[in-house]
């Protein structure tokens, strides 16, 4: 049974589109408001409505929130090609193969980083949320490279407050389409959700603070060899800024990659790799630095781009 939700029009929405309405009344995104609306979860005045139709004061709405559905535990199980890069007592560094999350979610259902861990004997650390117990930072799915899990209750502490203060020196390299203008800067702009729900981040006014550095490694005709430090940390943050500059990571279809280029260096996800991270230990406060070497499909690409140049 999901949340009852009744209440009135106020006078101040009288006019108003009823997804705008919703959104403003209860704290829904406009998305989610037509999505509820879509699927009979909002009455108005007993009926029906279209999330265009305009509400006039007065009217009574009944809406029911569905809850949201749990996300699943992780799966314990050998993940083929996550190589483990260092392990003591405190944190195991990993170097993450494509398709790989890095804890599950909602809607993933594919191997986790966390799940390849247990499912071969490493102890994590049991703090934070049940399903990503020990994951103190994250790599997108189809992004490959070096990410350190907790396995002491201290080093989870320590680790999530050196993300958090950003003393955490993590380094990617990056394919992105076209070449750089200025070849070395900063992309300082606001992240959040696309407005169209679908999955996607943007620069978006009242985001949440973003800030990449780059520096071009080399050009080539088609393409420009990036790397790049990050400040933050936001969900697709790399992908999103480069976008933004009309430069976005070869091969990264959903931020407005060319597919003939992608296709034609055999790629199936966007060009992009942790190579480095770099912290103080948890334990003994030296600072250590993990390096990893590009997989096959990115160092195939590169190759074909160098030799097209």
């Amino acid at each position: 049974m999901g949340d009852q939700r009744s209440l009135p029009v106020p006078d101040g929405l009288e006019g108003e589109r009823l997804d705008a309405a919703l959104a403003r009344l209860f704290g829904f995104s406009r998305t989610r408001a037509a999505e509820l609306i879509a699927s009979g979860e909002v009455l108005v005045d007993g009926s029906v409505p279209a999330k265009s139709d305009r509400v006039h004061a007065g009217a009574w709405l009944d809406v029911t929130v569905p809850p949201p559905p749990s996300t699943p535990m992780p799966v314990a199980e050998p993940v083929p090609g996550m190589a483990i890069i260092y392990e003591d007592d405190d944190i195991v560094v990993v170097n993450k193969p494509i398709g790989v999350a890095a804890h599950p979610t909602v809607g993933w259902t594919g191997p986790t980083v966390i799940g390849g861990l247990l499912g071969t004997g490493h102890r994590v650390s049991t703090s934070g949320a049940a399903e990503r117990q020990g994951i103190v930072h994250r790599l997108d799915a189809n992004t490959t490279g070096a990410m350190v899990v907790a396995k002491s209750e201290a080093a989870y502490t320590h680790l999530k407050r050196a993300f958090k203060e950003r003393t955490v020196d993590k380094r990617y390299h990056a394919l992105v389409q076209g070449h750089m203008d200025p070849l070395r800067g900063t992309v300082d702009a606001p992240i959040d959700r696309h407005p169209s729900g679908d999955g996607r981040f943007a620069v978006v006014a009242g985001g949440k603070d973003s800030i990449t550095h780059y520096d071009t490694v080399e050009a080539f005709r088609s393409a420009s060899l990036l790397d790049i430090k990050l400040e933050t940390g936001r969900t697709h943050q790399i992908r999103v800024h480069m976008s933004a500059l009309r430069h976005p990571c070869v091969g990264d279809l959903m931020y407005g990659a060319d597919p003939t280029l992608s296709a034609r260096l055999g790629l199936s996800r966007q060009w992009l790799h942790a190579v480095s991270l770099a912290f103080e230990h948890p334990a003994t406060g030296e600072w250590v630095s993990f390096t990893t070497e590009y997989p096959e499909d990115l160092a195939r690409a590169l190759r074909v781009v160098s030799d097209e140049s």
